[in-house]
């Protein structure tokens, strides 16, 4: 794992960033600075993680000379705006997942930070943990045959009030940003952009969406299902399907976890179990600073053209279940 010394900004101090701070103060990353719109809540966020710069704007974080990398952990319909606003002032982003609200907006961030030579990677972190790297490396073996079809699930039962970020469209509040977009992500992993988007939802009261299901089609009849939900908990897991075996990847299954991989008469060729330290958010952090050590602007891993593509689909199961956010 890189750890190159690059000095981290955090950009909005929620419960997200607490489990990034965490993360990183483990690891021995350098958390720089943070920036909140209050400067109370930043000063509270700076001593509890042992941040040295505390800021009472987001412009006076991004002008930091200290920082070099904004993590950006505010709800989503602010993420390309302050994407822009870092990387205008010269600032690499790490921006929370979804990378945007919409498609524009991603390919609006991913063109300036080309423009600009520096790094834009949406912190889906699930991305570059172990297991996933294995995983990847067990598909790439051939051992699974021709791989056909992914089954996952993101389901938890979150809070239902109205006033709730989660309940509220004008915050991006709904499963499929909030929780969709990690199996939505890993069909993309697989597959790469659907040929076709089916889906299907239901709604609070609040307009924005409780459960959504899709399907997504690819050629050589590959399938990826994937279903979402904040109102009640299933399983987490998900299953990779091949011609010659399958991979059947624990709960939670896009955190640090165990997998098992079967040939075609249901043996198992081979266990894993992870042996992450912390939460695992570090590991995104490392890919950040591997690029700029090299001087890239993008991860193989998860590259600008697929970021700008997940956005596309989600837009586009947007589409199939009537959900429009307020301002489009």
């Amino acid at each position: 794992m890189t750890n190159t010394g690059l000095r981290w900004g955090i950009l909005g101090p929620g419960g997200i960033a607490q489990a990034f701070a965490a993360d990183l103060n483990l690891h021995n990353f350098t958390v720089q600075a943070v920036g909140s719109r209050r400067a109370d809540a930043a000063a509270a966020f700076a001593e509890k993680f042992g941040i040295p710069n505390v800021h009472g704007s987001y412009e006076d974080l991004v002008a930091d000379p200290e920082v070099d990398a904004i993590y950006i952990a505010t709800p989503h319909p602010f993420h390309a705006e302050q994407a822009l606003l870092a990387l205008r002032a010269g600032k690499h982003v790490l921006v929370e997942k979804p990378f945007t609200l919409t498609k524009p907006e991603a390919e609006a961030v991913v063109a300036l930070a080309g423009e600009r030579g520096l790094v834009a990677l949406e912190a889906m972190w699930t991305r570059f943990l172990p297991h996933m790297a294995r995983i990847r490396e067990i598909v790439a073996s051939g051992v699974l045959g021709e791989v056909r079809s992914l089954i996952a699930d993101h389901t938890q039962d979150l809070p239902d009030n109205p006033a709730h970020r989660l309940s509220d469209l004008a915050l991006g509040g709904g499963a499929l940003l909030d929780l969709g977009i990690y199996p939505v992500s890993f069909a993309s992993a697989l597959f790469g952009t659907p040929d076709s988007v089916q889906a299907t939802a239901t709604f609070r009261e609040t307009g924005a969406d409780a459960s959504v299901a899709t399907v997504f089609g690819y050629g050589n009849g590959r399938i990826a299902t994937t279903f979402s939900a904040s109102d009640t908990r299933g399983p987490n897991r998900a299953t990779i399907l091949g011609t010659e075996g399958r991979i059947e990847i624990d709960a939670v299954w896009y955190t640090p976890t165990s997998f098992t991989v079967h040939d075609a008469s249901g043996e198992v060729i081979e266990t894993y179990e992870s042996t992450v330290t912390g939460r695992g958010m570090q590991f995104q952090a490392a890919e950040l600073e591997r690029l700029v050590a090299d001087g890239a602007v993008e991860s193989p891993l998860l590259p600008h053209a697929e970021m700008v593509s997940i956005m596309g689909t989600m837009d586009d199961v947007r589409r199939k279940i009537g959900l429009v956010y307020p301002g489009e």
